[in-house]
């Protein structure tokens, strides 16, 4: 749990994201004032891709995706950095009916966006990237951009069109300058570390003048646990990600025919949807559920990429040891028992990983402190998390420009409460 004035934070994050444009102002000094380190935070209007209806490209309601767009300067106008938003997944109608009704499933309920972290214009906060042309997607098919099924079911009107999305978005950036770029970064948050790394490769062959491509996935490890004794919640999730972007939508090609007066109908029954994106290398080897997996299709990636996240992430613990764990992390009384799951959750995950053996190609942040994603409200001098005094800002900052390659692992083989500073006091968040 966090504690009160953390929630009030979190709180007035999510609602400054329902106020109207007029109010983006007074919302903007409002958050400034309540966190440390945020004096650049900054809103940006979205950006609809209306041409993306023609293609198919539409969101879980049907309306046209959206992105926001803050342009670079300087000498960072030719050097783009794209972030997949995260949220979560869709796992079946009712889940995704209701999703369609907020801005997680429709555009025409996306706002201005807050951009901070290491979308600050600030050099002292953001050294490496704070004048790049910044992408924010917005996440609004409930499949980590996977899902091209052609069918609608009447009945619900869904559409699970992520892939296409995916593809529509980046199109309208490449027209945009972004088939120009000198350096780019394709990353993902949540449930949207996966496709920045599925479409890793891809994004890398979409830029053949760029001199740097690289991918970051962050908080988006998610782990198959092997012991009996964890939860192994992802691989029903993603089961179910795959049940009902495949296989409860799917296209029927009937032949009929009339013999002896009885009408005999004969089914061809054609499969669409995630499976179509996923790679062949990984769901020749297993089921599909099991290559959204990113320890799965990693090893086929050949753009370098980097991975931030804690051994302890909230979401992954809250998951698969308990949901009201982060009372027991904050308080430091943690049962014998609950220490324990953390000990074989923390191996777990760190095998998991890539290897350490070529950090040039597979780089790596991973702390102990119990939060979920860093790029954000994390990322900023104040509120970084440090290993060994190393923080996400300069270890990723140097991996990315060549100057030094590093896989940086906490030792702590327990969760540590993290600590955000809220109008210049120090506050504890579970």
């Amino acid at each position: 749990m966090m504690s009160t004035r953390s929630v009030q934070l979190v709180c007035l994050l999510i609602c400054s994201l329902a106020i109207s444009k007029t109010d983006s102002t007074k919302a903007n000094e409002s958050l400034k004032q309540e966190i440390k380190g945020a004096d650049h935070a900054y809103f940006v209007d979205k950006t609809i891709v209306q041409n993306s209806v023609s293609k198919g490209a539409v969101c879980l309601d049907g309306s046209p995706p959206a992105y926001h767009l803050d342009r670079g300067f300087g000498h960072g106008l030719r050097n783009w950095i794209i972030l997949l938003s995260g949220g979560a997944w869709c796992r079946n109608t009712t889940d995704c009916l209701n999703r369609s009704k907020t801005d997680l499933g429709s555009s025409t309920l996306m706002l201005p966006f807050i951009f901070l972290g290491i979308f600050s214009k600030s050099k002292r906060e953001n050294p490496d990237f704070y004048n790049w042309n910044k992408v924010f997607v917005r996440y609004c098919d409930g499949g980590a951009f996977t899902g091209d099924i052609e069918n609608v079911d009447p009945a619900t009107n869904l559409h699970f069109r992520g892939a296409r999305i995916f593809d529509a978005i980046i199109e309208d950036l490449l027209a945009k300058g972004l088939k120009d770029a000198k350096n780019a970064i394709l990353s993902g948050g949540s449930a949207n570390g996966f496709p920045a790394m599925l479409y890793c490769d891809h994004f890398r062959s979409l830029l053949p003048k760029a001199h740097r491509v690289k991918c970051l996935v962050d908080a988006g490890y998610f782990i198959r646990v092997k012991n009996p004794l964890l939860a192994n919640v992802f691989e029903s999730i993603f089961r179910d990600v795959v049940t009902l972007h495949v296989n409860s939508y799917i296209s029927f090609i009937y032949f009929t025919y009339v013999e002896e007066d009885q009408r005999v109908h004969y089914v061809y029954i054609e499969f669409q949807g995630s499976t179509k994106v996923l790679p062949k290398s990984c769901t020749s080897r297993m089921k599909p559920e099991l290559c959204f997996f990113l320890e799965n299709i990693q090893r086929d990636i050949k753009t370098p990429f980097f991975t931030v996240m804690s051994a302890f992430d909230s979401y992954q613990v809250n998951s698969i040891i308990g949901s009201d764990i982060g009372e027991y992390i904050q308080a430091r009384n943690c049962t014998e028992s609950q220490n324990n799951a953390f000990k074989e959750l923390r191996s777990e995950f760190l095998r998991a990983l890539p290897k350490a053996n070529d950090p040039k190609q597979r780089g790596a942040f991973i702390d102990s402190f119990n939060r979920h994603t860093q790029l954000e409200l994390w990322w900023n001098k104040i509120n970084a998390t440090p290993v060994n005094n190393l923080t996400t800002i300069k270890v990723f900052g140097d991996w990315y420009y060549d100057r030094k390659y590093s896989y940086v692992i906490d030792e702590h083989d327990l969760p540590l409460p993290v600590y955000l500073y809220n109008n210049g006091t120090l506050k504890t968040r579970g």
